[in-house]
């Protein structure tokens, strides 16, 4: 069901199961963790996520679950969770491309991701109130912060799903475009920070990582900047990067 190629230095991650819109089950969820593991075995310096078919990822595959038995914390506990911090700590810039259903656990790909372009078809959202079950991997966190408490209930109780050009006007995502337009757009924007200054995104990526886990005050983030670019300073990338500015050329990035 999960799919990965590596060009480039670029990884794509391909969920692939179009007839169940990409519902995730536990041996998805593993594939899936083991194609990131993969990937950054490879070295890669840029990812990107996306669903085939009419959806991005309609969330876990409940098609054959009893809940009677259903082991929901070793689902979400001990599969979902840990999986969603690997892929936000994943060594390189990430990408995912979001359309149609994006619901569940596939909103928390999107949560776990660097940065989420989304078509203006996409449907996002909490439907758990057809379920009886209540919005999980990140959901909460996500519409609180962005949205307030008002709205983050109102979605939440009525099971409305906000489109693609929602979510970006309310700063939930980045960039809203066209559904035909929305894969090709979020490759390219991969494969250009995969021919950029690893180390550098890697130091604002953490820094952003504290600023939302830690919530540090501006003079404390200004004290974490200042002790990134002094170590920034020792690596290839930031002497060609002078170099090139100062001999009037494009840098040439490595990585390093």
């Amino acid at each position: 069901m999960i799919d990965l190629t590596i060009a480039d230095d670029v990884a794509h991650v391909v969920l692939n199961a179009p007839d169940k819109r990409n519902a995730l089950d536990v041996e998805a969820l593993t594939e899936l963790g083991e194609a990131y593991d993969a990937a950054e075995a490879a070295g890669v310096r840029a990812l990107v996520l996306r669903g085939e078919g009419p959806g991005f990822c309609a969330g876990r595959d409940i098609a054959g679950v009893d809940p009677a038995t259903d082991d929901v914390t070793g689902y979400l506990d001990g599969l979902v969770a840990p999986l969603l911090k690997r892929m936000s700590a994943f060594p390189a810039p990430t990408f995912a491309a979001a359309h149609g259903a994006c619901l569940g656990v596939g909103l928390g790909l999107l949560i776990a991701t660097d940065v989420v372009y989304v078509a203006d078809t996409a449907k996002i959202g909490s439907p758990f109130a057809a379920l009886g079950a209540t919005l999980d991997s990140g959901g909460h966190a996500l519409f609180f912060e962005r949205l307030g408490a008002h709205k983050t209930l109102d979605l939440i109780y009525t099971g409305r799903l906000m489109s693609g050009t929602e979510t970006v006007q309310s700063g939930l995502f980045s960039q809203v475009l066209p559904a035909a337009d929305v894969v090709a757009a979020t490759e390219a924007a991969a494969s250009r920070a995969a021919t950029g200054a690893t180390q550098a995104f890697l130091a604002s990526k953490r820094l952003v990582t504290r600023l939302r886990d830690e919530r540090l005050a501006l003079w404390d983030a200004v004290a974490e900047e200042n002790a990134n670019q002094a170590s920034l300073r020792d690596t290839v990338d930031y002497r060609e990067g002078f170099a090139a500015f100062q001999q009037k050329r494009p840098p040439e990035f490595t990585g390093k």
